[in-house]
């Protein structure tokens, strides 16, 4: 176990949901917030596309959404679904066959958005496949393609028109008795994005996919994406996150993996708690948390690990982690296991020490975890 103590200030109320199922992964009803990313490739390339939903699978993705803009993608799903790892979501935009086919190529779920899927005669077409083959409904509300009658009727984007955008979406789903669906009401904007999901959270029980949409390159992004959504997240919103970078998809998956740990929301891999380094370091502790990164990026059992560089806040953080390093000065530190001071370590030897030692915790982490189960 973590050596994070857990305290009741620390405790995020979730609002409640329906669950639904993406494939075999649960949304809503207090599952864990499932992580999720969309692939960059030609959908219709299925080794590329597949390679990359592999990738993001190994970073943690839960759900990996696919494109489909044209038969040749739609029918590519077939193969990918097969050999993937996780449920696949179709993203459908325009032409509602693309979601039926995408419905009879094994897709898990059908992400719709209102203001471009057309009619309700097509919309209840994209219902019945999906009741026919299993499949899920996303949702898609974006301020971006909100419908003309309600541009018209508010001017501009704006909360109201994006939550009556999804209500109104919900209302045919609902009365064609479909009830396996979530829902987005993403935008650019944080504050746009943020009012609007308060206001479909108050509307709806549905489960809740957040996001921030086109939020920008990987440090813009991931800032306002932790902005946007960590605020949401903390007021118990939120029940699939998708982080929209333009970066690799297993960024994406990194970043919410992230914002989440740092919630307490989700636990995965090694949580490195660094500072920033100053003149009072006894090594080079940039350079290690970099490399230290890289050489844990393959434990996923959550477990913490501090990396100080010198004695002033170090021994404090060490005793809330698993496995701490504080720099002392003369060419070594302390290491600290499961919080009490251990022995010391030589700078020169440290990186390959902490990673040995890190390794042993996460295997005997997750050895007292299968016999606590096995009991």
């Amino acid at each position: 176990m973590s050596h994070n103590p857990i305290r009741p200030w620390r405790d995020i109320d979730r609002r409640t949901s329906r669950q639904i199922m993406v494939g075999n992964v649960p949304v809503g009803g207090g599952a864990p917030i499932a992580v999720q990313t969309m692939t960059n490739t030609d959908s219709s390339d299925v080794r590329a596309t597949l390679d990359q939903v592999l990738a993001a699978a190994e970073a943690g993705a839960d759900i990996v959404r696919i494109s489909t803009p044209d038969q040749a993608s739609a029918l590519a799903l077939r193969e990918i679904v097969r050999e993937s790892p996780v449920p696949i979501v179709a993203d459908i935009h325009f032409h509602y066959k693309r979601a039926i086919e995408a419905a009879e190529a094994g897709a898990a779920c059908l992400r719709i958005n209102p203001g471009n899927i057309g009619s309700e005669d097509r919309v209840r077409e994209v219902i019945k496949a999906a009741k026919d083959h299993g499949c899920s409904i996303r949702i898609g509300v974006n301020a971006g393609s909100l419908e003309k009658h309600l541009l018209e009727k508010y001017g501009e984007p704006c909360p109201e028109a994006m939550v009556e955008s999804g209500l109104e979406h919900i209302r045919i789903l609902e009365d064609n008795d479909f009830r396996d669906y979530k829902i987005s009401v993403k935008a650019s904007d944080v504050f746009l994005s943020a009012a609007a999901y308060q206001g479909i959270a108050e509307a709806t029980d549905a489960p809740i996919h957040l996001g921030i949409t086109e939020a920008g390159g990987f440090v813009s992004g991931t800032i306002k994406s932790a902005v946007g959504l960590g605020n949401l997240l903390w007021a118990g919103i939120g029940d699939t996150i998708r982080v929209s970078l333009s970066a690799d998809p297993v960024e994406e998956v990194k970043v919410g993996y992230e914002i989440l740990k740092s919630l307490g929301l989700r636990h995965r891999g090694v949580n490195i708690i660094s500072c920033p380094s100053c003149a009072r370091q006894g090594f080079d502790v940039i350079r290690t948390v970099a490399e230290l990164e890289e050489r844990l990026a393959h434990i996923h059992t959550p477990m913490s690990l501090s990396i100080i560089g010198c004695v002033v806040n170090g021994p404090g953080e060490a005793l809330m982690t698993d496995v701490g390093f504080t720099g002392g000065g003369a060419g070594s530190g302390m290491v600290y296991v499961a919080g009490k001071q251990d022995h010391k370590q030589d700078n020169a030897g440290m990186i390959d020490h902490i990673v040995d030692l890190v390794e042993k915790r996460a295997a005997e982490i997750e050895a007292e975890a299968e016999a606590e189960a096995a009991e």
